[in-house]
């Protein structure tokens, strides 16, 4: 039930959702002859656009996320797991045409296959199932044909292909590693990395963090950016779902702070 409802909620408070709802409360208040309280729904439908798409407002909300989490100072001597998040493919394409297609967070497979090539003795585990709407096939499928297509042997790879979300993630990857010990990587996208570490921590598994997909330098300032609307668009949109999803998983228990530090303690 909470996977449905958070995907539903998202749907509608996403930012072009909210422009889009506010644009029909506009339409409906002109239609009852509400004159005023439609202006103010319409200019705020503007200003809520213009903030997400033509101002650096999505880079500064996604800084702190993408700064929370770390890569090691120096690398850890060996690794024994290299846990992978799904996230990073198009299920659609990937299944119709047989390929592995990523989207924009396809450094998390990326990364995974350096790090593999760097850590030749370490499991990598993949979890990602199928999401609400994606109608194609478990992101694991996808990965394993990416991954195999890169020379990683098949006995390396353990394919979790049932999560829907980064709860699930969590709880599934702990089944399936089970009492295993060692220096285990996590490898996701810098902005997820906090919601990431802190599931992984509440089912028991201490990891270290390997950020990357990073979405912003990190040294923005607030200023108008006209270059490239859709993607400041897309930034705001990331960041906004990422914080929303922080404080849902707070509040239902299944992280114990909204923002997960560094260390547990």
């Amino acid at each position: 039930m909470f996977y449905f409802l958070s995907k539903v909620f998202w749907v509608l408070a996403q930012p072009l959702s909210i422009v889009a709802l506010l644009t029909l409360l506009a339409l409906f208040c002109f239609w009852l002859g509400r004159r005023r309280l439609a202006i103010a729904a319409q200019v705020l439908a503007v200003l809520v656009l213009c903030l997400s798409s033509f101002t650096t407002f999505g880079a500064l909300l996604i800084r702190p996320l993408e700064q929370r989490f770390e890569r090691p100072a120096t690398m850890p001597e060996s690794v024994d797991t290299i846990i992978v998040l799904g996230g990073s493919t198009l299920a659609r394409v990937s299944t119709a045409r047989g390929v592995a297609e990523l989207n924009e967070a396809g450094d998390r497979l990326t990364e995974a296959v350096i790090l593999a090539m760097r850590y030749p003795e370490a499991t990598i585990v993949f979890t990602g199932g199928t999401g609400l709407l994606d109608g194609g096939e478990a992101e694991a499928v996808t990965a394993e044909r990416l991954f195999l297509s890169m020379g990683i042997a098949p006995e390396r790879l353990q394919l979790e292909a049932q999560a829907r979300n980064t709860d699930e993630n969590a709880e599934l990857t702990a089944d399936l590693l089970g009492d295993r010990e060692g220096t285990a990587l996590l490898v996701t996208s810098a902005f997820h990395m906090p919601r990431s570490v802190g599931l992984f921590r509440r089912v028991g598994i201490e990891v270290v963090p390997w950020p990357t997909d990073y979405r912003g330098s990190g040294a923005e300032s607030f200023t108008f950016d006209f270059a490239n609307p859709v993607h400041s668009l897309n930034i705001t949109t990331v960041a906004l779902k990422e914080w929303i999803g922080l404080l849902a998983y707070a509040l239902t228990g299944r992280i114990d702070t909204v923002f997960p530090a560094q260390t547990s303690n």
